[in-house]
């Protein structure tokens, strides 16, 4: 990979611990469930953890944040039950067991510093597609005025993520890349790269969206901006590509399809086969029925009630 690292790590990983609350009385379920991976999937895992543990207390849930490509390490070698990945599965990955099941939806965005001194001309404009990959892949881009045309003739600092991460690697198949090609300084994890683009105004990155919005005032995290994607290519975001600004127009316009895919993608549950533990087939199959409940709330995208049957035949 094309990175420098940051020597500081601004967050490692998350952790965070569901212990019972009380008794719901015989035929309970018990047990213990341990979840690691995407932190795509880490906000949305642990509001269903949360509710789950309302419904069922007696059950612990130990969730991590570290990446896709941890989770579906951990996953592969048994260290967890279940891995949070951010991607699609490679062969080789489908060779050793992995076992993908979808349970919701999101998507990455590029995102800018909210003290850009160009931040109004950059939101009017947008990005371009390949502008992006002249930024990103190319590295031919190497000013703000190069990357959209407007008159701020300063570099243009580029973030990516160190770790093997899911929305590198969504943002880089937009381009029809991979992660390795990605440009950029290497910042571990989505909390670490709003952080860099946040404190750096002339600095460009990318984040899932629930890193670039806060689910509770549906709008961007204080700090960072959304900038639109030019779909149409004029220079220009036309109202019907402008559906940025609050999480509920962007969500609606990824579900609808407006929003291309990728950056829009699929998140899964990883087991090693299909799942085992009667608890861990247990808590999949709520998170697939009454966990879709919570995933607006949480700023995520349900997942086609046409294709739950499907992805639920996956747990058994």
């Amino acid at each position: 990979m094309k990175n420098r690292f940051l020597t500081a790590v601004i967050l490692g990983a998350c952790l965070i611990n569901l212990t019972p609350s009380k008794s719901m009385g015989q035929g309970e379920l018990k047990g213990q469930i341990s979840i690691s991976g995407a932190f795509a999937l880490y906000p949305m895992a642990v509001k269903w953890a949360n509710e789950f543990k309302k419904v069922h207390p007696k059950v612990s849930i130990d969730i991590s944040a570290g990446g896709a490509g941890k989770g579906m390490a951990d996953a592969l070698n048994g260290m967890t039950d279940i891995g949070m990945v951010s991607r699609e599965v490679y062969p080789a990955e489908y060779k050793k067991g992995a076992h993908p099941i979808s349970v919701v939806k999101d998507a990455v965005v590029p995102v800018v510093s909210a003290s850009n001194p160009a931040l109004k001309e950059i939101l009017a404009r947008g990005l371009k597609r390949d502008a992006a990959y002249n930024i990103w892949i190319s590295g031919r881009y190497k000013s703000w005025s190069q990357a959209f045309g407007v008159k701020q003739n300063v570099p243009i600092h580029v973030y990516t993520r160190s770790d093997a991460s899911g929305a590198a690697e969504v943002w880089a198949k937009y381009f029809g890349k991979k992660q390795e090609d990605l440009n950029g300084v290497g910042v571990y994890g989505d909390p670490g790269l709003t952080q860099a683009v946040k404190r750096d105004p002339a600095g460009i990155g990318f984040n899932n969206i629930g890193y670039a919005y806060d689910a509770k005032t549906r709008k961007p995290i204080p700090g960072i901006y959304v900038i639109p994607l030019d779909l149409n290519n004029n220079n220009k975001i036309d109202p019907n590509e402008n559906f940025y600004g609050n999480l509920d127009q962007l969500t609606e316009a990824i579900s609808s399809g407006r929003f291309p895919s990728p950056p829009a993608r699929e998140l899964y549950f990883v087991t090693k086969g299909k799942p085992q533990k009667k608890i861990v087939k247990d808590f999949i199959y709520w998170v697939l029925t009454e966990g879709q409940k919570y995933v607006d709330q949480a700023g995520y995208i349900a997942i086609p009630k046409s294709k739950i049957s499907t992805e639920i035949k996956r747990v058994n």
